[in-house]
Order: C-alpha cells, then structure tokens, then sequence
C-alpha cells in the first residue's frame, strides 16, 4: 500500500513538472538563433552594430541563470554602440549539450570558442560573472588568440571549503538524480526560488519582476537542474587544476567585485588572489556590494568595459604611428 502511494505521488509530481516545463517554456521562448557545435547547440542573441575596427563584446552568465542576467542590465546598454554576442552556456537557458558531464570549463570553453568561430568572431573582450569567471580564464588558457580582454564581475575562480549544496549534490548523481529532477525539483524550486535569488542580490535588493523578466524558471525544468548541478558539483576540481596556470594569462583582465558583502563568491578566495597572479590584472573592490555587480554597479560595469576597449584602440592607434 505504502508502495502503490509513493508511485502514484511521483507520477503526479512527474505530470506536474512537465506541465510546468510547458508553460515556462511557452512564457520564456528563445530571443536567438541557435548554432550548432559539437556535441551542443548554443543559444546565441547577436546584438548591436558591427565595427571592424572594435572588438565585439562576448557575455557570459554563471550558474542558475541565463543569458538574460548578463543583456538586461548591461548587454543592452553596450549594443547602442558595440557588437554583443550573449550566449546560454551549455545547457542552461535554450543552449542543450548532448551529454550532461559537459560540466567543466575547459569542455564548454572548446564548445563557446568554436560557436565564436562560427560567428566569425577571431578576437573579443569577454565579460563573464561568476561560474562563468572559471569559464573565461579558461578560454584565456586554451583560445589566447580569441582573448582580447577580459571584464570579470565576482568571478568563481579557485577551490573553495565546503560544498555546493547537498540537493545539488543528490542531483548531480545518477538514478535519483533524476528522479527529483523529474518530480519534485520544479513544484519544490517555484516555493523557495524567490527566497534563494534574494540572498544571492543581498545586501542589494532583487530588481522587481527580476524572476519573468529574466525567465529564471528556466532552471527548474529537468534536463537544466541536472546541468546545472554537474556543473556546480565539478567546478571545485576543475579549478584546482586550471588554477596554477592563471599566470599564463596575457591578456588585460579588469576584476570588479563586491567585498565581504559578497557571501556568494568569495572576494579573498577569488578575486584577490587571481588578482595576484594574472600580470595584467586590475581589481576593483567595492564597499557593500554584493554578488550581483552587473546589477549593483551598471554604470561602472559598462564603463570599464568602454575603458578597456578605448585602450586598445589608443594602443592600435600608437602602434600604427
């Protein structure tokens, strides 16, 4: 008896969730087009005028979001005069990935620098923000030809103690993986998401209507929880072993994060000591800010990434001369 009623409410937890996929699906649809890479199709919005002679502007989200964190606040701002190419990492938003233990940088990074290619992007000033910071010093590593400079906002760079969560933990692990994935994750994550982007903005407050504005729903379909489980629960690893390499990074990084408000990235385990080791780094610490910089600062954003292009082109100027 116990049995039979544990089946029945997983069913109808499971036809719950895929009405729920259906409607957040049908509120959200995709902005961009799709381009097609090995062993993922990324979802691309290619924005804003073409300029030979500038750079375009690459942006990339973190974990539990989309690329609509990164247009909203600054993507459409920079579009008015500069070439922005948003993408959904691997898996997240409308990007897929073909197999789930695409998690790392390096294998996202392979996946985002041939999708570049395709787009006939040869060099571009990266923003990333967070999860994506790992991902950036990344591609810094393996593309350096496609780096031309790099904007970080409270990047996720070094091993940290502790962990990412115990149920992103039970996510990330097969047969009951997704098996919450697929029941209870989504009725479950529509009661606590709110509270949980709450802290995340802390100590600024969350943007009204932040949650559809953004589709941030997004996440709590199956196949993205997963996704982004994996990709929370091998980042630590991931950055043990990039990390000893980040010297080898030549291009001009610009690191803007929050201090101690940041209770999300840690600044002293992160930005501080990227900070150190990357030759042409600048860090920007800014008093009670916290993990959302792009949101907290936008002005500031965007004029440090117009600060780092307007530097190259004085730089190409003065060559040329």
């Amino acid at each position: 008896m116990v049995v039979a009623i544990v089946v029945a409410t997983l069913a109808i937890l499971a036809l719950v969730t895929q009405g729920g996929v259906w409607l957040t699906q049908r509120a959200h649809p995709a902005q961009g087009r799709m381009v097609e890479v090995a062993d993922a199709t990324l979802h691309v919005v290619d924005i804003g005028p073409r300029d030979p002679a500038s750079p375009p502007i690459v942006m990339l989200h973190g974990a539990s979001s989309n690329l609509e964190v990164m247009r909203q606040p600054v993507g459409d701002r920079l579009a008015k005069s500069h070439r922005v190419i948003l993408i959904d990492r691997p898996g997240h938003g409308w990007s897929t990935r073909a197999n789930l233990g695409d998690s790392t940088p390096a294998v996202q990074g392979r996946m985002i620098a041939e999708a570049l290619a395709k787009l006939g992007v040869t060099k571009a000033i990266f923003v990333v923000h967070s999860w994506a910071g790992a991902l950036g010093a990344r591609i810094a590593l393996d593309y350096p030809q496609v780096v031309a400079g790099m904007v970080m906002l409270a990047p996720a760079a070094y091993p940290w103690p502790g962990g990412v969560g115990r149920y992103n933990e039970l996510v990330a692990t097969p047969v009951i993986g997704p098996l919450l994935a697929y029941t209870i994750t989504l009725p479950l994550g529509t009661l606590l998401m709110e509270s949980g982007i709450r802290g995340v903005f802390l100590p600024q407050p969350m943007p009204a209507g932040f949650i559809d504005s953004t589709a941030t729903r997004l996440l709590l379909r199956p196949r993205e929880f997963m996704a982004n489980a994996r990709d929370l629960s091998t980042l630590r690893a991931a950055m043990a072993e990039q990390s000893p390499r980040y010297g080898e990074i030549k291009a001009p990084i610009t690191i803007i994060v929050g201090d101690a408000s940041d209770k999300t990235v840690s600044t002293h385990i992160h930005s501080r000591p990227l900070a150190a080791v990357a030759p042409n780094a600048k860090l920007i610490v800014l008093p009670g800010v916290g993990h959302m910089v792009q949101y907290a600062v936008p002005d500031l954003v965007v004029s440090e990434i117009e600060a780092m292009i307007g530097g190259m082109a004085q730089n190409t100027a003065a060559a040329a001369n």
